[in-house]
């Protein structure tokens, strides 16, 4: 006798059920679906997994862990792997047997409710609960969303949020935007990106690096430039966006002179050296246009441009080894903080609220609103302070570090608790 869609369907939730209940019977260990590794272009879009598995690890050991990701590509499988030997990175063909044998799917931070088909898919096809962990739902001022496409962050995200066991924003203006459009879940708070657990490391490219450079530990700080809207079609097989390139072009000038003029101001007034460096793959070519071929002659011999992109083991080898980072990126900083460095944010409303979390964690004066002019011409006084005072910097760092734990360890016992 054929069986009928919707009694397919009820039978395979009613054996998906069967087989989780006698899981737990049975005394098998929690089994996770990771939904994360949205790119591997940046090493913040790579940081995001590994961080956020390196607290499932401290935090749910028992747990047995399956990654679905998006890419892995670029040598991140292996650098994933190495770290984590007992995660199995799952394959397309891998999704079927996850989602009859695992018990929960937890999507991992990013930039939006990024994979929120897949969870949908996973809610239809099993009936087993979710959580999303430290996202940001993005919003953009009129005169920025003309050129900024959101993604899908509605009524209709909000919404299907409410079916989650929790939803953990990483900035508190996106937790407040996802009650205003009538997110009902019942445990909605503030929990940081999951890249400030980031603890990778590759050590000797970083310590080969530095050699090769000049760079002496603890003697030199960090610099990272970037557009107002990356610009994939340089880097992906996207179509070239005339109207964000515009953008770029005219605010790159106005986005880079106050990271000149910090460099300038901890050349002229410390021993330190400065590292212009990459976070995304469109950047190394920037930072040497918009910064390190236009300082001043006599601050140049202090200044090292690096020229390729790395991964993030070696991009936090290098920052742990470092006294400080500033800049226009958002996930450098946040590992850096994950891991005692201090680090300074510049922000615009083209990269949505998410730099606000900066105020969340307490460091609201390492962050600048680059359309605030006000603002902007605060900025090398300030990473000139950092700088000069090493003891002061990774004091106020540590504060905003145990804050940041503090959370990591409540976030991961709300989802100990969901995993029953």
């Amino acid at each position: 006798m054929m069986m009928n869609r919707r009694q397919f369907v009820q039978t395979s939730f009613a054996a998906a059920l069967t087989a989780s209940v006698r899981g737990a019977a049975a005394g098998l260990p929690p089994r996770i679906v990771l939904r994360s590794s949205w790119q591997t272009v940046n090493i913040g879009d790579i940081g995001h997994t590994p961080g956020t598995l390196a607290l499932l690890e401290k935090y749910l050991p028992e747990a047995e862990v399956r990654l679905w990701p998006s890419v892995v590509d670029n040598g991140v499988d292996a650098l994933i792997a190495r770290r984590f030997p007992k995660v199995k990175i799952m394959q397309k063909e891998d999704v079927e047997a996850a989602f009859k044998e695992c018990d929960f799917l937890l999507h991992g931070s990013g930039a939006s409710f990024v994979a929120e088909r897949d969870v949908a898919r996973w809610v239809k096809e099993t009936g087993k609960p979710f959580g999303v962990y430290g996202i940001t739902i993005p919003q953009y001022p009129a005169s920025v969303a003309k050129i900024v496409v959101s993604p899908a962050s509605g009524e209709k995200t909000a919404k299907f949020l409410s079916e989650a066991k929790f939803a953990f924003f990483r900035d508190s203006i996106s937790m407040a935007r996802a009650k205003e459009l009538g997110c009902t879940c019942p445990i909605m708070e503030f929990g940081p990106d999951g890249a400030f657990g980031v603890d990778l490391r590759n050590d000797a490219a970083a310590e080969a690096f530095l050699k090769a450079n000049g760079l002496e530990e603890g003697k030199f700080i960090c610099c990272i430039p970037r557009m107002r809207v990356t610009p994939y079609w340089k880097i992906k097989p996207v179509p070239y966006d005339a109207a964000r390139d515009a953008r770029n072009q005219e605010m790159k000038e106005h986005d880079h002179a106050p990271l000149r003029a910090a460099i300038v101001e901890v050349v002229k007034n410390t021993d330190l050296k400065v590292l212009v460096c990459p976070e995304d793959s469109t950047q190394m070519e920037l930072g040497k246009e918009m910064i390190v071929d236009k300082l001043p002659a006599e601050v140049k011999d202090r200044v090292v441009w690096r020229k390729d992109y790395w991964l993030t083991d070696e991009a936090l080898s290098t920052y742990v080894r470092s006294a400080g980072l500033f800049g226009n990126e958002m996930h450098s900083p946040i590992m850096c903080i994950g891991n005692g460095v201090p680090a300074i944010v510049c922000r615009w409303a083209e990269q949505t609220s998410k730099g606000t979390m900066w105020n969340d964690i307490g460091l609201s004066d390492w962050l600048f609103d680059f359309d605030d002019e006000a603002q902007v011409a605060k900025l090398p006084g300030t990473v000139l302070a950092m700088a000069k005072d090493p003891v002061g910097s990774k004091a106020k760092t540590a504060k905003a570090r145990e804050l940041v734990q503090k959370r990591q360890r409540e976030t991961m016992g709300v989802l100990k608790t969901a995993l029953g």
